[in-house]
C-alpha cells in the first residue's frame, strides 16, 4: 500500500521533518482516498476523483512547471527538471483518464464543489509562484510525495475505464529523500520547504474531504 510507502522512508529519519509531515498530513493517510485505493468505492466516486484531480493537476503549466522557475540551487533545479519532465507524461494520462471516465458525477450542491475545486487551483498557483526560496521547491516535492499514493487510485481507475497501465516516471522516493536531505541543511531554506509542503498537504487533504462529501451527497440523493 502507498502508506507503507511513506511511512517507511519517514520512520528511516533521513529526511526529518519533512518525513514526518509526509506521514502525517499527506493524502496516504486520508480515509476516502485508501478507500478508492482498495476498490470500496462505487465507480461514479472514482470517476469524480479523477476528474478533480485532472482539474487540478491536468493543465499545463502546473505547480511543478511553476515551481521550476522559483528553484536557484543545483540540486534542487535538477529535480525539479526531472519530475517536470516526468509530469508530462502524467499529464497525458489524466487526460486520457477523464475522457475515458465519461462525464462528471451528478452531484448535489455542485455549485458550492465547483467553487472550492477553483479557490484550491488558485491555491495551489499562487504556492508554486511563490517568491520565498524554497516554498515553491517544498511544494512540489510534496507532490512528488502524494502522488504515490494518487497514482495509485489513478492507476485502479486505468484498470476499470480500460486504459492501458504506464509506468510512473517521477523521480523515485530514494531520489527525492536525497535531495531533501541536502537541502534542509539550511534552516532558512527548510522552514520555506516545510511551508511549502504543508499548504500543498493541506490542499490535497481538503480535495479528499471534498470528494468524500460529494460521494456522501450522491448517496443520500
Amino acid at each position: 500500500m502507498p502508506v507503507d510507502i511513506v511511512k517507511s522512508i519517514s520512520l528511516a529519519g533521513a529526511w526529518g521533518a519533512m518525513g514526518i509531515l509526509a506521514a502525517s498530513d499527506g493524502s496516504s493517510t486520508h480515509p476516502h482516498l485508501n478507500a478508492l485505493i482498495r476498490g470500496e468505492a462505487p465507480l461514479r466516486d472514482l470517476a469524480d476523483a479523477v476528474h478533480h484531480i485532472a482539474r487540478l493537476h491536468g493543465r499545463h503549466p502546473g505547480l511543478i512547471d511553476h515551481a521550476r522557475h522559483h528553484a536557484v540551487r543545483p540540486l534542487e533545479q535538477d529535480w525539479i527538471e526531472a519530475a517536470a519532465d516526468a509530469f508530462v507524461g502524467e499529464r497525458t494520462r489524466l487526460v486520457r483518464l477523464s475522457a475515458a471516465a465519461g462525464p462528471l458525477p451528478r452531484t448535489p450542491g455542485h455549485a458550492e464543489s465547483e467553487s472550492a475545486a477553483a479557490a484550491q487551483r488558485h491555491a495551489l498557483d499562487m504556492l508554486a509562484q511563490s517568491d520565498r526560496a524554497g516554498c515553491a521547491t517544498g511544494a512540489a516535492i510534496a507532490l512528488a510525495i502524494d502522488w504515490v499514493s494518487i497514482r495509485a487510485m489513478l492507476d485502479l481507475a486505468a484498470a476499470n475505464f480500460g486504459v492501458l497501465p504506464s509506468p510512473a516516471a517521477l523521480p523515485i522516493a530514494a531520489e527525492t529523500v536525497s535531495v531533501v536531505d541536502a537541502l534542509i541543511r539550511e534552516p532558512a531554506l527548510e522552514r520555506a520547504m516545510l511551508f511549502g509542503a504543508q499548504q500543498l498537504f493541506a490542499q490535497h487533504r481538503a480535495l479528499w474531504d471534498l470528494l468524500e462529501a460529494r460521494a456522501s451527497a450522491r448517496q443520500r440523493g
